[in-house]
């Protein structure tokens, strides 16, 4: 990865003007020398995303290599006329290439083949971290609330996580390149900590906001109570607390936001593009 590192100082990062320009002309054009030039410029992008998930024994240049798939797709779907940087764009398609190969080759990532699997597996630790800083000591009971799941799957979950420790002092391989230093010395940073990773949250996060409320105000009656307190809350409202209020049955609120969710993909996909799908896989 070394030699990989300095080949990518022969690419030139280019200006928010050049890249607007560049993309302007590709989506009229389709030429390829243009979307290399757009691909290129953005490869160091994916080599820090890349390493935010090196951990685990995972091999840096598969992570690379299956984000440079990502942003070659992210490319060939951009569209330069929605407002939205290409590098916040594309970081949604680098890190969804890169989970989906995590996902489909890691042993233990690939014991999580259910939603709420794979959302423990990617959240578990993190949740952990903020409760103990919070609480002190935090047991199976407290996790299981907060992903309203069983203790029994938390307990699972931990232990098949603790099964994949791996020493840190040991000097890193050599066929790696490290130049002799241990695996401690390329422990990544908190990847939310970025300053690259905050701004493209913080981007697409403001943007999205923007969407939901401009969705929200299209909707009234039933609809826009069912938005609010099942598809845009923070504490989720149950069906049979909303089908009381409404004095119908679960099943038809469970209709209603079933079609909301249609109507909001559709709405969500036409503002903000074809990452949204991917995203949403993943959640």
């Amino acid at each position: 990865m070394a030699s990989y590192a300095q080949e990518l100082r022969r690419y030139p990062v280019l200006s928010r003007e050049d890249e607007h320009e560049i993309a302007v002309r590709f989506a009229k054009t389709g030429d390829p020398n243009l979307a290399a030039r757009l691909i290129t410029a953005n490869l160091r992008l994916v080599k820090k995303i890349a390493a935010a998930y090196r951990g685990e024994g995972r091999n840096l240049p598969d992570l690379v290599q299956e984000g440079n798939v990502g942003l070659i797709h992210a490319v060939q779907k951009y569209d330069p006329h929605r407002g939205v940087k290409l590098s916040s764009y594309a970081a949604w398609w680098i890190r969804a290439y890169i989970l989906k190969f995590i996902l489909s080759n890691s042993r233990l990532v690939r014991i999580g083949t259910t939603q709420t699997q794979r959302r423990l597996f990617f959240n578990l630790g993190r949740e952990r971290a903020k409760l103990e800083q919070r609480l002190g000591a935090v047991d199976a009971r407290q996790l299981a609330a907060v992903f309203n799941v069983s203790e029994e799957e938390i307990v699972e979950m931990e232990r098949r996580l603790a099964a994949r420790e791996t020493q840190l002092d040991p000097p890193v391989s050599r066929e790696d390149d490290w130049g002799g230093r241990t695996g401690d010395d390329l422990v990544p940073a908190d990847p939310r900590q970025r300053p690259d990773h905050q701004t493209e949250a913080h981007e697409f996060r403001t943007l999205l906001r923007m969407r939901l409320e401009a969705f929200a105000e299209t909707l009234s009656g039933r609809d826009i109570e069912i938005f609010r307190r099942r598809l845009f809350s923070e504490e989720t409202a149950t069906l049979s607390e909303i089908a009381e209020g409404f004095r119908v049955t679960r099943e038809r609120v469970r209709q209603i936001e079933v079609r909301l969710k249609g109507r909001l993909r559709e709405y969500l996909e036409a503002s903000l593009g074809d990452a949204v799908r991917t995203i949403s896989s993943f959640n």
